[in-house]
């Protein structure tokens, strides 16, 4: 019987790393996607009225918008701001919440210090938060990326100090301190290598919230200009042709942006299941 429950569970184990490998396979299709704005040039989005309004056909896959622009690569350039958007704002949101984990585990104030910010910052909805620095800081990638990091941490904060928690209690901690280890060679040799798994899953997992609150307040005014190819952008202006039956403008560029974030999102929450099975 107790073979049969450890045949199980690797079994299991095994299913999860199929799934996890194929949704990395759509991760790196996303990725190529995304990076392909690296190479678009101005010439392929710009206007020619005299194909305008056009539906999707072999020549334009995603059909062509009000001025004639080519929506296929219209929305491979938002998904691409979309991208680096949502990257350096889980990069700046993942190393805050780091730094404050780890600046819990100095002593009791500092760990009541952060919890009080951790409650503080849960306590406010996102967006409005986000959408309040945004304006705070005039809009564009730099208001941006700035909200999003600043209002996304708590949670990965949160995770990160009750890991921590956990590993001061260990036993070879108590005796790398009374070896007289210093506290940044704790951080650097117990810390570090333990929270590596739930810092790198909690980046993934920022990542796709990131690129649809962008979105989201671009999409409401609040976020990147009105020049700029991003997928709010988009569909925002194209919510006044829909009654026109220009069904094109929002569908493919909002399932592409749907696609993303639940592929990413998808990913990380694999990674949790198969790092931490319990």
């Amino acid at each position: 019987m107790k073979n049969q429950y450890l045949f199980i569970d690797f079994d299991s184990t095994n299913y999860k790393r199929r799934i996890l490998w194929k949704i990395i396979g759509l991760v790196c299709l996303f990725l190529l996607v995304a990076l392909s704005g690296f190479w678009i040039g101005e010439e392929q989005i710009e206007a020619n009225m005299g194909e305008k309004h056009l539906s999707p056909s072999l020549d334009h896959p995603f059909g062509t918008d009000w001025l004639g622009r080519d929506m296929f690569f219209r929305t491979l350039l938002g998904l691409h701001l979309s991208w680096k958007v949502g990257l350096f704002a889980a990069v700046i949101s993942t190393v805050i919440a780091l730094t404050l984990s780890l600046l819990s585990s100095i002593n009791k104030f500092f760990d009541s210090l952060v919890t009080m910010l951790i409650d503080l910052f849960l306590s406010i909805p996102h967006l409005v938060a986000l959408i309040l620095i945004a304006f705070v800081l005039g809009g564009g990638v730099k208001g941006i990326v700035i909200g999003i990091a600043f209002t996304h941490w708590p949670s990965l904060t949160r995770v990160l100090r009750a890991e921590i928690l956990q590993i001061k209690s260990s036993e070879y901690v108590h005796i790398s301190k009374k070896l007289g280890k210093s506290r940044m060679w704790i951080i650097r040799h117990h810390y570090l290598p333990q929270l590596a798994p739930q810092l790198f899953v909690g980046f993934i997992l920022l990542f796709p919230h990131a690129i649809l609150h962008e979105s989201a307040i671009t999409f409401l005014g609040f976020g990147l200009s009105p020049e700029q190819p991003a997928i709010g952008i988009i569909l925002s202006e194209a919510m006044k042709y829909l009654t026109m039956g220009m069904w094109w403008l929002v569908v493919f560029p909002g399932l592409s942006l749907f696609g993303m974030v639940v592929i990413f999102d998808a990913l990380g929450n694999n990674l949790r299941k198969l790092l931490n099975p319990n």
